[in-house]
């Protein structure tokens, strides 16, 4: 991992959390540095050979932005409130080193969020001073972007509403992912009817308590029917108290990405009924999106950032907030769904939506386009 003074791209991803799906993705894109700030629970450290990433955080970025040869910027989108303070002290680093003469940065961003975080103003008088520096923070960074690349039709609607300006290049590209190779690679994998399979965070804000709470119910109407939990999270004893009392429910802890394609690859659905929390939404929801590249069913909720998408296709997309009983009936009719795996990988795009809006947030010669 790089611990030098200056970065060897001039193309850079400014992340403030990485993930081995971005890993994954940077194989695919044109090749750039990555500067992060922390790792996600899920980072593969076998996955960064061949990539230039480096640890760094507000101040260390800025030095690196002042000392490398940037000329291409992506940042993490401008509503994403965690980052702004050091993506805004990034640009203006850059902006400094115009002052002596250095060209122009190119800043592009990817946005999926879909909850408004200056819609509501907090209570606490210290809360409404930090949304407010939030906010001229959120304003910097926004102006800043030349070009900006939305995951979901709901996110371009959020941004319109919250700034008055778009970038100069603008464009949705729908955060839908291409068919998994394994799908068809691996000989002989098929899905099992019966398997159903949670994959994520075990927390509240993932509906886990309510997977846990619907599943008795779902074994009522389907003996045969088994759950996989795959993940960690702060209710992690409760996983292990349910996969102790309960035959069919079987915990894997924090599995390898190896073994996640493995699961989803023969699992039949995929339950993941995230709830609004304050201050969270669920945008997409990654592991949905790695369900659907599987060719699984998916029960999810509303709280999604490609609900309607998911509606259209014939998913299960229920209120958010749906009881147990009803989390209950959509696992069960997704069960029963008799739908081939080819009819719903065929409902996905041929090349990953990620993937598309990666290539141009760095491509200068795309178009504006209205968003779809």
């Amino acid at each position: 991992m790089a611990t030098a003074t200056s970065l060897q791209h001039p193309r850079v991803r400014l992340y403030d959390q990485v993930r081995s799906v971005h890993l994954e993705r940077a194989r695919e894109l044109e090749p750039a540095a990555i500067v992060f700030r922390s790792k996600r629970y899920d980072f593969d450290e076998n996955l960064t050979d061949g990539l230039e990433l480096a640890q760094a955080g507000t101040l260390a970025a800025a030095r690196l932005a002042l000392t490398s040869r940037i000329t291409h910027l992506e940042i993490n989108e401008p509503l994403y409130l965690d980052a702004l303070p050091r993506t805004a002290v990034t640009l203006f680093a850059i902006g400094l080193r115009r002052v002596v003469g250095a060209p122009r940065v190119t800043v592009a961003t990817y946005a999926i969020e879909n909850l408004g975080p200056f819609e509501t103003t907090p209570t606490r008088f210290k809360t409404r001073i930090r949304r407010r520096i939030e906010r001229l923070l959120a304003e910097y960074v926004w102006r800043r972007v030349d070009n900006a690349v939305f995951g979901t039709a709901g996110a371009h609607g959020l941004y319109a509403q919250s700034f008055r300006n778009q970038p100069p290049r603008h464009s949705t590209v729908e955060a839908l992912p291409s068919p998994c190779p394994c799908t068809t690679d691996a000989p002989g994998s098929a899905r099992d009817r019966n398997s159903v399979v949670f994959l994520g965070n075990f927390g509240p804000r993932k509906g886990f308590s309510d997977v846990l709470a619907a599943w008795p119910l779902v074994r009522e109407s389907r003996p045969d029917a088994r759950l996989t939990l795959l993940g960690t999270g702060s209710q992690l004893d409760d996983a292990r108290a349910a996969a102790a009392e309960d035959p069919t429910i079987t915990l894997v802890v924090d599995p390898p990405r190896s073994a996640i394609h493995d699961h989803l690859r023969t699992a039949h659905a995929l339950v993941l009924p995230s709830r609004r929390m304050p201050g969270w939404r669920e945008q997409v929801g990654l592991p949905i999106v790695e369900a659907l590249a599987h060719g699984c069913e998916i029960v999810t909720t509303d709280e999604t950032g490609i609900a309607d998408w998911l509606r259209e296709k014939r998913h299960r997309v229920l209120p958010s907030d749906a009881s147990p009983a009803r989390i209950a009936g959509a696992i069960v009719s997704a069960v029963d769904d008799e739908r081939s795996l080819a009819d719903i990988l065929a409902t996905l795009p041929a090349v990953d939506g990620r993937i598309a809006a990666g290539r141009l947030l760095f491509d200068d010669a795309a178009h504006p386009v209205a968003a779809s």
